[in-house]
């Protein structure tokens, strides 16, 4: 049998270099089985919550479809409510064989008709927004849509509550056919995963292979790079790799160095040593061998000289390529060096540091800096006897650190600096002087290693001047108080009105109609195009505000009216391309948006916004206005001031004469705005005719506009003024006394302005900026404050705020919604029957 070789290497197996593990195959398979079960259990979860939330979905529509037919037939006869049940209200139900049941009860509660004991635990409903709720009723489990209809029949409004419920067998049929439907295909993708990942396994472990295999082939010596072929995803793994063995191949060459180096250069003082030694040995004249153990002592502190810098050398480096780095003071740095040396030394050390470097600090190895300064200090003490040696630091014009060791020695000729910065060499100014010559060879390692660098230079007046260049380590942040907009001016909120609320800034009341360019204050950047129906000086307020965000951007707002802008838009007849369109007239921008004229936006500050005030993501209501009764202090006093829609109307009946031309109102043919709240006064209440007609008996006249209709009330030559825009009305109070304003006691319909992105926009971003503006905290500021508008998101402060206006109405406030319902009313066949009617009453009342 062959002895086995001692040299040669000895081969362990894989396993048996650490405490074997599982598989991680069989770990990477039992993960993704765990983690598809848990994925099908979660997912199934998912679709049975989903399948009911479908399927309620699906049947709420036609419950909700159900309630509102029945809403539309509620009518109000003689002081009591009426409804004729429609026939397609409950058609469209139970077909499923459901079971229906529905219910109609007056504002007071008492049942008009319908299942009297049906959702008693529910209370009545106070909104025109459909309540969906899970109920039972005769031992079944039923789903009951309950929704409110304002109605007025005298000087108070109330809520007509209807509720349609639906047994929930067809919702559940539906679930249940969603869940087995969906779960069938899900087994087979739960089967075909795993397949997939136990081949993806396979192929994904390949490349492992053929990293060992190139590794095992390997000479133990042998520490190139590895270039086996390997995915992206294991190529990380390689660049470890080949950086590690990059690292330890550096390590092993530098002590390769320092072993050679070391044997070389200790090899000379040891021989030495032995020689004096034995040539001492032999000697007998006490003054030949005093001699000889002066050279044997020096020569041996050569040695120990020698042997301590290589051995910090072989330390620093290996520190080094271990990259250790703390944050170090500079001050600390330069009082653990000084500490080191002995007290007469110390003594000789001048240290300076600036101010500037107060806090400073320096990254890196605290041990290599401490070695560097440590071996430079030392030179200059060791090569100056007897003189001061100086240490300052202070920064360079670049912000680095700055270090200067400056003594008063010999110095290093010009010729010799660079040669002395190698290892093992010395300048003639060491001849005589133990040594090793690896001093400032260290000191510039550690400064490359730390970014910086070291240079030689004469000092002025004879000696020698150390430079040290450092990276200073960057500083911490420093918080910084940001500045903040003020608010609006004081004064503002002084401002008394007739209802209690406060306002913003004068305005002149008349309206400035015609196109205006805002120039941004930075020039050079886009410009955002408007056209709206707000006053120019109201709207300028939330342009300029915005610029002072948007410096950049310079607008364009034209002024128009609802109508106009409406049928501009319709007809593709602007003549320029729009980024923003902002209306009163809430039901022409839904069916804008409607008629695929908008483009969605996804506003982060959509969820503040009340659910009436936005549709679609398309169409986005931003003021909260009142629509008010506005009249001539001195024609009509206060006290004879109407109250309620109906106050009005007997007043008007009552002194026909008297008001005969100095009655105001929309002319709902040319304003957009003015039909939608002639609709919507049509569908609330039941004194709506009897009111047109009255207004037709006093030769009401009829204008485009309310600050038309307050300019005459301010002027005497009107007396009354019928649905005006409240914003209008108390800026324009606040100049003139003599306007007195009524928010009606019975209910008062809550106007909002809408803004959209027409689809056609040049720059789209930019009016979804001013979207986002106009809803955040800082525009819904300005809204309650100088512009006047009235805030539509909760809790802006302000005066003219949503809150405020609501404790200052007696009356149900009633907002227009916006959404498909306001597009019954521009039906064109409903329209025309509609103001056929009204004119017919409006100009021939007095007949």
């Amino acid at each position: 049998m062959t002895a086995p070789d001692p040299t040669a290497p000895a081969t362990v197996p894989f396993a048996s270099a650490g405490r074997a593990t599982a598989s991680i195959r069989r770990r990477v398979l039992a993960a993704a089985l765990l983690v598809l079960a848990l994925a099908a259990l979660a997912f199934i979860a998912f679709i049975h919550s989903y399948a009911r939330r479908a399927a309620d979905q699906a049947y709420d529509r036609l419950l909700t479809a159900s309630a509102l037919t029945i809403a539309g037939a509620v009518l109000v006869e003689e002081g009591r409510v009426t409804v004729e049940l429609p026939y397609a209200a409950l058609a469209m139900l139970g077909s499923g064989g459901d079971r229906i049941y529905y219910q109609v009860e007056a504002p007071d509660g008492a049942l008009v008709t319908g299942y009297g004991d049906l959702a008693e635990e529910l209370p009545a409903v106070r909104s025109a927004e459909t309540v969906f709720a899970d109920s039972s009723f005769h031992g079944e489990a039923v789903r009951v849509a309950s929704i409110g209809r304002l109605i007025s029949a005298s000087n108070a409004a109330g809520w007509v509550t209807i509720r349609v419920a639906e047994t929930r067998g067809a919702r559940t049929a539906l679930a249940s056919e969603i869940v087995s439907r969906a779960v069938l295909p899900l087994i087979g993708i739960l089967l075909l995963a795993l397949a997939l990942v136990w081949f993806g396994v396979q192929r994904a472990f390949a490349p492992l292979t053929t990293v060992e295999a190139a590794l095992r082939d390997r000479a133990p010596q042998d520490l190139s790079p590895l270039a086996a072929p390997v995915p992206a995803e294991v190529s990380q793994l390689v660049a470890a790799l080949n950086d590690f063995m990059r690292r330890l191949a550096s390590v092993m060459n530098a002590l390769s160095g320092v072993v050679a180096d070391a044997a070389h250069q200790v090899r000379t003082p040891l021989a030495s040593l032995r020689a004096q030694a034995e040539v001492a040995l032999d000697e007998r004249d006490y003054q030949a061998l005093h001699e000889r153990v002066t050279k044997i002592h020096r020569n041996a502190v050569h040695a120990s000289e020698l042997v301590s810098q290589l051995l910090m050398e072989a330390t620093l480096t290996h520190r080094l390529e271990s990259r250790e780095s703390a944050l170090i003071p500079i001050a600390d740095l330069v009082e653990d060096v000084t500490r080191r040396f002995d007290p007469d030394e110390a003594r000789r050390l001048a240290v300076t540091i600036l101010p500037a470097l107060a806090g400073a600090c320096l990254k890196g190895d605290r041990l290599a800096l401490q070695e560097m300064l440590r071996n430079l200090a030392g030179n200059a003490l060791l090569y100056a006897p007897g003189s001061a040696v100086e240490i300052m630091a202070g920064r360079t014009a670049e912000g680095r650190l700055l270090i200067r060791i400056c003594d008063r020695g010999p110095g290093i000729p010009e010729a010799e600096k660079e040669t002395v910065l190698q290892r093992f060499q010395r300048g003639h100014a060491g001849a005589g002087t133990v040594g090793s010559g690896l001093g400032l060879p260290i000191a510039r390692t550690v400064a490359q290693a730390h970014g910086g660098s070291l240079s030689l230079h004469d000092r002025p007046g004879g000696g020698l001047e150390v430079r040290l260049e450092l990276p200073l380590a960057p500083e911490q942040a420093k918080g910084r108080a940001g500045s903040r907009r003020g608010a609006v001016a004081p004064a503002l909120a002084a401002l008394a009105i007739a209802a209690g609320l406060t306002i913003g800034s004068p305005l002149d009341g008349t309206a400035q109609a015609g196109s205006r360019l805002y120039p941004a204050p930075v020039p050079g950047g886009p410009t955002l195009s408007i056209l709206g129906t707000t006053d120019t000086p109201q709207f300028e307020l939330l342009i300029q505000d915005f610029q002072e965000l948007r410096p950049d951007v310079s607008v364009t707002y034209e002024e128009t009216d609802t109508l106009p802008l409406y049928q501009r838009t319709q007809e593709n007849q602007l003549d320029t391309d729009v980024d923003l369109l902002v209306s009163s007239a809430a039901d022409l921008q839904v069916k804008l948006a409607n008629d695929g004229h908008a483009l969605a936006h996804a506003s982060p500050l959509l969820p503040v916004l009340p659910a009436w005030a936005s549709w679609r993501s398309e169409i986005f209501g931003f003021t909260f206005e009142p629509i008010v009764i506005v009249y001539n202090r001195t024609l009509v006093p206060d006290a004879q001031a109407p109250h309620s829609h109906l106050a009005l109307t007997e007043l008007l009946e009552k002194e026909t004469d008297r008001f005969r031309g100095k009655v105001a109102t929309y002319d709902i043919g040319k304003s957009g705005v003015g039909h939608l709240l002639a609709a919507q006064d049509a569908q609330i209440s039941s004194n709506f005719w009897r009111l047109t007609r009255a207004l037709g008996r006093a030769d009401v006249r009829l204008s485009g506009s309310s600050p038309a209709i307050l300019e005459g009330i301010a002027s005497g030559s009107l007396a009354l003024g019928y649905n005006v825009l409240g914003s209008y009305a108390y800026a324009r109070q606040r100049l003139d006394k003599r306007i007195g304003i009524v928010i009606p006691d019975d209910y008062a319909l809550i106007l909002t302005r809408v803004m959209l992105v027409p689809r056609w926009a040049n720059q789209p971003d930019l009016g979804r900026a001013f979207i986002d503006y106009a809803l955040s905290p800082r525009g819904q500021a300005v809204v309650a404050g100088q512009a006047a508008l009235g805030s539509i998101v909760p809790g802006t402060p302000g005066g003219w705020t949503a809150e405020r206006i609501s404790a200052a109405s007696r009356g149900v406030l009633q907002p227009i919604t916006l959404g498909p319902a306001l597009l019954v009313a521009l039906d064109q066949e409903r329209k025309a029957r509609f103001l056929a009617t009204w004119r017919q009453l409006v100009t021939d009342g007095s007949r």
